[in-house]
């Protein structure tokens, strides 16, 4: 029978994987995120969930860039963790065979995952370097501007937006109120 772990088990799971303070707050942040977009969408009942699947995401990626998600099925089916989870995780990079975002929350995940990094990479040219005073139009021009936050994928971002159904702007602001609510958590690492 399969298991969704606790949030404790799954921090460590995070820490034995990744040892980059970098990658850490990277999780730590898309988990404050989805838990904020899981209340906001009607989903509050799944806070948890989606949390674990904010802060598990990117497993793989420090190891195993080149196979990210791949890894990361072998790791959580070895630990009989919940196929939903998994599929969750996986479907965020929206190019594996059969793990396409389908979910509501598959698809926020794939949506904000590259734009929490461009609007924290936006946050960080401010004067305050937070989150708290950030708005849209500063985001919307550095969007524009490829060699911002070069890795933060334009193209990802903006598909995320229509797979949601929601104009570019909209999914900016949300994700910089998810961002705010979280900020206080994720700036301890």
């Amino acid at each position: 029978m399969s298991k969704m772990p606790a949030r404790e088990e799954a921090w460590e799971l995070l820490c034995q994987y990744n040892e980059e303070p970098f990658h850490r707050r990277h999780a730590v942040t898309v988990e404050g995120v989805m838990r904020w977009f899981a209340g906001e969408l009607g989903y509050g009942d799944e806070k948890d969930f989606w949390g674990l699947v904010g802060l598990l995401h990117d497993l793989d990626f420090e190891r195993w860039p080149e196979e990210h998600c791949v890894k990361v099925q072998e790791i959580l089916g070895g630990l009989d963790y919940d196929p939903r989870l998994i599929h969750g995780i996986v479907s965020h990079v929206g190019t594996l065979p059969g793990f396409q975002p389908e979910h509501q929350m598959e698809k926020v995940l794939y949506a904000t995952d590259e734009l929490t990094g461009l609007i924290g990479a936006a946050a960080l040219m401010r004067p305050s370097k937070s989150v708290q005073d950030l708005e849209v139009k500063s985001v919307m021009k550095k969007f524009k501007t490829p060699k911002f936050a070069a890795g933060c994928s334009r193209e990802v971002i903006a598909h995320g937006a229509e797979m949601l159904g929601w104009e570019l702007s909209d999914l900016i602001e949300k994700t910089i109120l998810a961002m705010r609510s979280c900020e206080a958590e994720y700036e301890k690492y």
